[in-house]
């Protein structure tokens, strides 16, 4: 599974830096290290995979969560997925509100995402696994509601230090 995947190396990543890291360990910054991977690679490289997803193979992709192939709305799944890979990637660079506004764009893409799934599969009986499986659960409402809670958090550490 890609988005498990894509968490562990997250997580890998994260961990790597805050051993190797010179700065010291406060929660803030340890904070903001495991926020820049969860952005970067959570948000930029999973929306990117997701897009390449949505875009190039789009009849397997509807087909796994349930769609019927050949719809035009794949592609605006697709580029909106990789509107939100563009944000993460740029997170490398650019910091602060930038930050909360791709945390806010992208939670609030995967929880309107989580509920035409529900939606789908409680008017459709579409349960597919990739409609109500772990992608719903993990990927759109577990996983955006904690990066929320942690860009929340993240900011009021920030405002506290000031």
């Amino acid at each position: 599974m890609q988005l498990l995947f894509f968490f562990v190396l997250t997580i890998v990543l994260a961990l790597l830096n805050i051993i190797f890291t010179k700065k010291p360990r406060t929660a803030k910054n340890v904070l903001e290290i495991v926020l820049y991977y969860w952005l970067v690679v959570m948000v930029g490289v999973g929306g990117m995979l997701a897009f390449c997803g949505h875009a190039f193979m789009a009849d397997k992709v509807a087909v796994s969560i349930g769609w019927q192939p050949g719809s035009p709305f794949q592609f605006e799944v697709a580029v909106a997925n990789l509107a939100f890979g563009v944000l993460g990637i740029l997170c490398i660079w650019l910091r602060g509100n930038f930050w909360v506004a791709a945390a806010i764009g992208q939670s609030v893409f995967a929880f309107g995402a989580a509920y035409g799934h529900i939606r789908d599969a409680m008017l459709k009986g579409n349960f597919a696994i990739n409609n109500v499986g772990p992608v719903l659960v993990l990927g759109d409402v577990i996983l955006p509601a904690t990066l929320l809670v942690l860009i929340f958090i993240y900011g009021r550490m920030k405002a506290a230090a000031k």
